[in-house]
């Protein structure tokens, strides 16, 4: 039954030469991509007016020139990834790039940063889609933490069918965004040129000033404003990861994508940021320090103020305007279903994260990065209530960390690039490309310091101490890998082991049926040096029918009776295998347990795990091997011909059933 549920939600497994058929075009790849960037310009020029409101709507008039700094600083650092993508085609992004320039350890200190960044963007993006709506409709904001995790399990559901079909689906509110904006600026010039006035609901209201900002404060104040404004330039980096995920040239659509998105992004930031300016709208970070704002009534969203304003005479416009912001807004948090899974798989690769990671589902999605993710998003959701502001707080200070680090790598790689290049001309270019991400890295690093500085005392402190955290998990992760490849390597002569000078087999026995039957007849196949069956004798009774019945059979090996007075099964076992043992150490001892195997979860739960605690404490055993002999209940074979598993004849009574089978254990 799960099986069809799973084909039915998630459509049927891909062959793995059909790779190709998953990669993404332009069109498809601009959405996928950089609907995080795309998105936060339904909340950048909200969170730079919410700072600059701290010294009231006069330092409002700052809002152009912050908004043109972002603009220039979008620009270097998308010129930057651009080279990125030329230089690096093979993905893993801000991770290569840093881990090839500056050191392993940097490399995945980033990584970790990008990891915090990508459970943040799912988060930040699903809180943000959801009040968006319940700016329009109540509902939806008195439930938010409901329906943000309901929006994050939708987004794992589409991922695991595949990047390039989740793609088509979510490309429809990705332009349905872009073209509301720009239809809604359009809407604007014309009202402007034809003389009509266009005021937000908030227009006439008034912000408390919660303090004088004048002097160095004001400088402070204004470079806050400026770094919550750049939070439009998180999601840029997500294309360099997911290179590979492009059609061929992968590179160069890469960075085609890349321009794509700096034109659209930034045009559509400043379009936003105008008409916020030229609609008066008023938004701070407490509903106390609005006043006019009706008690009980929550600030809308700037966007949301601006349709309004915009649209005051089509309502149904101002619904699509809030319908496609919230879209994107769920879309956004796809960049990151997207681009961690990815990373994921090369971090796995590495050996710094476990390796379920590498590894593609039947549906050639990385589903394990995907769940992984979205797990960490719906935690933080749950913790911090779904509060956009709560959890912006948070945000950027990961993404610019790594913007940083990345630049200077890209310094580093110029530099190494040009001792080895003779060509003048190329040596020219080579320079006007370092020199981009000199820049960049100044003004990304101060970004850092400020966004790090302003926003400590209000959560970031979270982040400065889950990245250290998660760098020392993966480092562990990565030096529990490397103990294990050095452990298992052979030495020099090992292809000629010396073989165990005989083997010891044990039968576990607990009654006579089909099972036991058949481990018995295993066992003597195998043809082991000493065979003997061996009981547990928690009951007198019973053990003396066994032992009846066991010479009545005339079963021709020898049956041993273990005692246990405290009725433990477990424990007697291990004694006499530890006995043997030390008796004659290079004996190998065969444990054979007979197991049969039900169908159905409920079924396991009837019969006892004396087996599965018998097998585990073995493990642990030197040169001791324990070989599990199926028995498949008529439940298991039903089950088993419903999932169309192997056909007729190739699935019987006491053979090995695949993996999934395997569950339910019992001595009975």
């Amino acid at each position: 039954m799960s099986e069809r549920a799973k084909r039915l939600f998630l459509g049927r497994a891909i062959r793995s030469e059909r790779i190709d058929e998953t990669l993404l075009p332009k069109r498809i790849a601009l959405p996928v991509f950089a609907s995080d960037a795309l998105s936060s310009n339904a909340y950048a020029t909200q969170e730079m007016l919410v700072v600059l409101a701290l010294g009231g709507a006069s330092l409002f008039a700052y809002g152009p020139w912050i908004a043109l700094l972002i603009v220039i600083v979008f620009v270097i650092v998308v010129s930057s990834y651009r080279q990125n993508v030329r230089a690096y085609p093979n993905g893993g992004g801000d991770y290569t790039v840093v881990s090839e320039n500056i050191g392993q350890r940097a490399g995945v200190m980033v990584a970790s940063a990008l990891f915090v960044d990508y459970v943040l963007t799912v988060a930040v993006s699903a809180a943000a889609a959801v009040a968006n709506l319940g700016s329009v409709l109540p509902f939806f904001a008195e439930h938010s933490i409901l329906f943000s995790l309901l929006l994050v399990a939708v987004l794992v559901l589409f991922n695991l069918r595949g990047i390039r079909e989740s793609g088509v689906l979510f490309a429809v509110p990705a332009y349905l965004f872009m073209g509301s904006i720009g239809v809604m600026f359009i809407t604007a010039v014309i009202k402007l040129a034809l003389g009509e006035e266009m005021r937000a609901e908030s227009a006439d209201w008034e912000i408390q000033q919660t303090a004088q900002f004048a002097g160095f404060a004001l400088v402070l104040l204004l470079a806050r404003a400026y770094s919550s404004g750049t939070t439009a330039l998180t999601g840029v980096e997500a294309i360099s990861n997911g290179v590979p995920a492009f059609r061929k040239p992968q590179s160069r659509n890469a960075a085609t994508t890349l321009a794509l998105l700096a034109v659209i992004s930034m045009s559509m930031f400043m379009a936003i940021t105008w008409l916020a300016l030229k609609t008066q709208v008023k938004v701070t970070d407490n509903d106390a320090d609005l006043i006019g704002l009706p008690p009980g009534q929550p600030q809308k969203t700037v966007v949301v103020q601006i349709a309004e304003a915009v649209f005051s005479n089509t309502p149904v416009m101002v619904l699509v305007i809030s319908v496609a912001t919230a879209a994107i807004l769920a879309v956004a948090a796809n960049t990151a279903f997207n681009a961690f899974p990815v990373l994921g798989s090369i971090l796995a690769r590495d050996g710094y994260l476990p390796r379920q990671l590498h590894t593609r589902g039947d549906r050639l999605a990385f589903s394990n990065g995907i769940l992984t993710l979205a797990v960490a998003a719906g935690l933080l959701i749950a913790v911090f209530d779904a509060d956009v502001t709560a959890l912006i707080q948070l945000y950027i200070i990961g993404v610019f960390f790594s913007f940083t680090l990345t630049q200077i790598g890209m310094v580093r790689y110029w530099a190494r690039q040009l001792r080895s290049e003779p060509d003048q001309r190329r040596r020219r270019s080579m320079r006007r490309s370092q020199l981009i991400n000199r820049i960049g890295a100044i003004l990304c690093g101060f970004v850092f310091v400020v966004v790090l500085v302003s926003k400590f005392a209000r959560g970031a402190w979270i982040v400065v101490l889950a990245v250290p955290i998660l760098y020392l998990v993966m480092r562990a992760i990565n030096a529990h890998y490397e103990r294990v490849k050095i452990e298992l390597a052979p030495d020099a002569g090992d292809e000629r082991t010396t073989l165990p000078s005989r083997v010891f087999a044990l039968v576990l026995v607990s009654k006579i049926h089909k099972p036991t039957l058949r481990a018995v007849a295993y066992a003597r196949g195998s043809r082991p040096a000493v065979l003997e069956a061996i009981t547990v004798n928690v009951d007198p009774e019973e053990t003396a029918r066994l032992t009846e019945e066991w010479q009545r059979r005339d079963i021709p090996v020898p049956l041993r009776i273990l005692d246990s007075p405290y009725r433990e099964i477990t424990r007697p076992v291990i004694d006499y295998v530890r006995q043997l043992r030390r008796q004659s150490p290079r004996d190998l001892v065969a444990i054979y347990v007979p197991q049969y195997v039900v169908g159905h979860w409920w079924e396991q739960l009837l019969h006892n795990q004396s087996a599965l605690r018998l097998r585990a404490r073995l493990m642990f055993s030197q040169n001791v091997v324990v070989v599990t002999v199926p028995w498949q209940l008529d439940s298991a074979l039903d089950r088993a011909s419903q999932q169309e598993l192997p056909g007729p004849g190739a699935f019987r009574r006491g053979e090995d059933p695949p993996p999934e089978q395997k569950q339910g254990g019992s001595l009975e």
